[in-house]
């Protein structure tokens, strides 16, 4: 592979810029670089870093890694230099003009890092979500799977169905000979042990990519209910146009917040009622149709009329307008009333849904998983034929092996590796 160099770090003005240089000619090069022979694996020195005419560019901390004990899997190099666009520029300019290296691509330090073992595809994407990550639940669900927990999972899932296919197997082999046959006990307690926790990683797979994606929560009620004047106040600026006019709101305005942790998208929708105006009508109907597609819909009625909107499960109901705070019930965006009484609803809400979340969160997941799922059951209904079927569930055990092995990224997936890759930044 070529050797490749990239800013690690965010680019801009800063106090120190991380410059990583990868592959089997890193320590040559940056030894080029640094004055002569680098330091020991895993430590650091500090280094006069100059051109190839001599010339002082910057005084850098160098760090070395050996290969098997770096990120990439490789040898690699990091110069931690001054945080000066002109510093960066000169040092990435100067590794430019040696023999061999070349800039990293977008991702190329991450995907080395798969090719080489280092990670799994799992990692992999949860190192993108870890990086894009804006609240505490997504740091903490990315470290999660960054951690080879999903692989793990994975693993161990494997392992039994190789065992039961091995089970299978012997017995085919052997069906001419004078050895037991039936192995469909042990095998049916394999497939249903993998079945139960497959479903269970299934089950969880909406909350937890909710907590990646973020929660949409849709304000809703009549006209004239303080909807847009609580998504200020909650915003803490003045993200929708208020009035006494009722209609003022007619399109869905988002705002964008963490509550509790939780990545969460406001929605102030157009008020609810029988209109004949024609742009209202589109307003209230794009309402209904966002309403119904949120998490949570919190309803603002007014009075003892009931909420136009249908109530769903966690839905929260508020009397509107309640300036004076006279009901234990009210919220008022104007004074600010039970507001902090809805933030913690929100969150007690939220809390709840993911407290089953499972560590699969995309919808590659899915898909790999009910694919394998159905190859899984149909493998455990025709065991129950008997040994004449061994031979099928065995087909049947090594279609969800493939299932698993993809889902790792260590069989076809060449086709979605560009794709996933190009979201990240190049220094990664």
């Amino acid at each position: 592979m070529d050797t490749i160099f990239a800013l690690a770090s965010a680019p801009g003005k800063a106090g120190v810029s991380v410059i990583r240089v990868s592959g089997p000619d890193a320590k040559v090069s940056a030894g080029r670089l640094a004055g002569g022979k680098l330091p020991n694996a895993r430590c650091s020195a500090l280094r006069v870093l100059r051109d190839s005419s001599g010339e002082h560019l910057d005084e850098a901390l160098v760090l070395a890694f050996d290969a098997g004990a770096s990120f990439t899997g490789e040898d690699v190099v990091e110069f931690q230099v001054h945080g000066s666009i002109a510093v960066v520029s000169a040092v990435l300019n100067e590794l430019g003009r040696m023999p061999g290296l070349r800039m990293a691509e977008p991702g190329e330090f991450t995907r080395r890092a798969l090719e080489n073992g280092c990670l799994d595809l799992t990692q992999v994407e949860a190192l993108s979500d870890l990086i894009e990550s804006e609240t505490e639940s997504q740091r903490k669900q990315a470290l999660r799977v960054l951690s080879g927990a999903l692989g793990k999972k994975v693993d161990e899932w494997r392992v039994k169905i190789v065992r039961a296919a091995s089970l299978l197997e012997a017995t085919i082999d052997f069906a001419d000979e004078d050895v037991p046959i039936d192995v469909t006990d042990e095998v049916r307690e394999l497939l249903t042990f993998v079945i139960e926790s497959v479903e269970r990683e299934l089950s969880g797979l909406k909350a937890a990519e909710r907590v990646r994606t973020g929660f949409d929560i849709a304000i809703v009620g009549e006209p004239n209910a303080g909807k847009s004047t609580l998504l200020n106040y909650l915003a803490g600026r003045d993200a929708a146009i208020t009035s006494e006019i009722a209609g003022t709101t007619r399109d869905v305005i988002e705002v964008h917040m963490d509550i509790g942790g939780y990545s969460v998208t406001l929605l102030d929708t157009a008020g609810v009622r029988e209109t004949t105006d024609v742009v209202e009508k589109i307003g209230v109907q794009r309402t209904l149709e966002r309403a119904n597609l949120a998490d949570i819909r919190v309803h603002l009625v007014q009075g003892n009329r009931p909420s136009e909107v249908d109530v769903l499960g966690g839905d929260i109901i508020l009397s509107a307008k309640d300036d004076l705070g006279s009901s234990d019930n009210g919220i008022s965006g104007q004074t600010g009333y039970g507001v902090a009484g809805l933030l913690t609803d929100i969150e007690t809400e939220l809390s709840g849904r993911v407290s089953n979340s499972g560590l699969v969160n995309r919808e590659r997941h899915r898909l790999v998983l009910e694919q394998g799922l159905s190859f899984l059951m149909a493998a455990k209904e025709s065991l129950e034929d008997g040994p004449d079927s061994y031979d099928i569930v065995s087909e049947d055990l090594r279609s969800v092996s493939r299932r698993l092995e993809s889902l790792l990224g260590r069989i076809d997936v060449e086709n979605l590796l560009d794709e996933i890759f190009l979201n990240f930044c190049v220094g990664k």
